[in-house]
């Protein structure tokens, strides 16, 4: 079979798992549709329409996929070795290259991500799957000196935290949701996964895939729902020992408060206003492109997204006129158009708060550029929005300072490095930035003053398990990625052994 067929073929296999009457919770290893029989709809934002219909979870079902991951993580799950798990990624890792088609033709079509665009993503899913496959095998303790009187030996283990509770955006939940998968089937932890109701369906055949590649059942259990209801069930949960969330601080704040019933642990990403800092000597071929998509790609959906543009005022003309001219190439379209490089935002009540915080820009004193609008024509019943630049912005007005998850750009002229670092500060979040100089020492500068916790230079938007990233401020804490993600999976415990 040629990969066209093949290709072929996973579209269709697609199309049959979207077209199902109704998607279930999958819970130790079973579909069951929700305790209370309710449903809910998911709408496919580039057209407007129903895409498929959810079981609508609460309380009880949350209640029953808890008790499932808890079963599965004393029971057979809990003795196999690193190896057996290691073993378990790799196949998954797999599955997941021959069937990445299918699954990236599910997101584009629940969350409105070209299709194009998903394609790129696969090295970063795989890479992802294979770091946690390989942390597996690297779970360790230490042996330690100590001052005890006599002949004690004494140690550290680490151990599998418990039962985690994943809750996942949907502005990339296909790979987003192995942040939180591959550290619990690496570490030996279950988990129970809530997806947004804006798109639960990559996750959830994800978990059918999992299951076919030797998962035991409660291992990952999914749950779908709204997350006032679904979600806080999970997160206020007494027997969930982790949350691990990313989504708007509003939200964060709700899980902090759920979390204290039995004090879990948690590790949150929230929002972000990153600043994207131009200085006049930036290589323009390379910062205009990359300061553009730094804010455009996945049509501004992005956490870490560098909605703050600061350009150094020698160069803001020049920087401003190629930014446009680079703007006026991007082409928006139906998530499976081949030529689309932006989709839809994800939905109704969030393309009406792109506009909205549009018309604010405007009554602010703002100019706007280019964009601005809702596309009409053959796009008029999906979520569009054109990709929007803002000139004349000061760091006082609420578009820069307040996140607003659509492709929403704004221009800040700034004199000096230390006025740039002073603006990229004066923000209440601390996720992401960058910085464009051709002088490293210039480059180095930001990067030790502008306090977020990831920086990119000459570069945007890189994320790499290996290295991690997180955030700080009002943007939450704990890493994704690197060792210390894994730590936070696992606990310490200390052995004292008299010989």
């Amino acid at each position: 079979m040629t990969t066209s067929q093949q290709n072929s073929a996973l579209c269709k296999q697609a199309q049959v798992f979207i077209s199902r009457e109704a998607h279930h919770h999958l819970i130790d290893g079973q579909s069951v549709p929700a305790a209370s029989g309710q449903t809910l709809t998911t709408v496919n934002p580039s057209t407007g329409e129903v895409l498929a219909r959810l079981a609508a979870g609460d309380e009880a079902d949350v209640d029953r996929a808890v008790l499932a991951a808890r079963k599965a993580f004393k029971g057979r799950w809990s003795t196999w070795t690193p190896y057996e798990r290691q073993a378990l990624l790799t196949r998954i890792a797999q599955i997941l290259d021959e069937r990445f088609e299918e699954l990236i033709q599910i997101e584009a079509l629940d969350m409105g991500t070209p299709v194009t665009r998903l394609r790129t993503t696969k090295p970063a899913l795989l890479k992802m799957v294979s770091f946690f496959a390989s942390q597996a095998a690297n779970i360790s303790g230490q042996t330690l000196m100590n001052g005890i009187p006599g002949n004690v030996a004494t140690m550290t283990l680490k151990a599998p935290v418990g039962v985690i509770g994943g809750i996942i955006p949907w502005n990339g939940p296909l790979n987003s949701q192995f942040w939180i998968i591959g550290a619990v089937l690496a570490s030996g932890c279950t988990a129970v996964l809530k997806p947004s109701e804006d798109a639960s369906l990559s996750v959830l055949r994800v978990a059918e895939i999992l299951h076919e590649a030797g998962m035991p059942p409660g291992v990952v259990n999914v749950v779908t729902g709204l997350g006032k209801e679904a979600g806080h069930a999970l997160a206020a949960h007494p027997d969930v020992d982790r949350i691990a969330f990313t989504g708007s601080t509003q939200t964060g704040r709700s899980i902090i408060e759920a979390s204290t019933v039995n004090i879990k642990k948690l590790q949150l990403e929230l929002g972000g206003k990153s600043a994207d800092i131009v200085c006049a000597d930036a290589d323009l071929d390379k910062a205009v492109p990359g300061a553009a998509m730094g804010v455009f790609a996945n049509s501004g959906q992005i956490c870490f997204a560098g909605t703050r543009v600061l350009v150094q005022r020698p160069v803001v003309e020049e920087f401003t006129e190629r930014l446009l001219a680079f703007t006026d190439t991007l082409r928006v379209g139906h998530s499976l158009d081949a030529d689309a490089t932006l989709g839809p935002v994800i939905s109704r009540p969030q393309l009406d708060k792109v506009l909205s915080y549009i018309d604010v820009g405007r009554a602010e004193g703002a100019e706007l550029l280019r964009g601005g609008e809702r596309f009409g024509g053959d796009l008029a019943n999906g979520y569009f929005v054109q990709p929007s630049v803002f000139a004349g912005v000061t760091n006082e007005m609420r578009i820069a300072r307040e996140e607003i998850f659509g492709p929403v750009l704004s221009i800040l002229p700034f004199d000096d490095v230390d006025e740039a670092i002073a603006i990229a500060n004066d923000s209440e979040y601390g996720l992401g930035g960058a910085v464009w100089s051709q002088n490293l020492s210039t480059a180095l500068r930001v990067v030790q003053g502008v306090h977020t916790g990831t920086m990119w230079v000459n570069c945007y938007g890189y994320i790499d398990p290996l290295v991690g990233f997180g955030g700080t401020k009002l943007s939450g804490y704990g890493s994704k990625g690197s060792a210390a993600h894994m730590d936070t999976y696992l606990y310490t415990k200390s052995v004292y052994m008299q010989l």
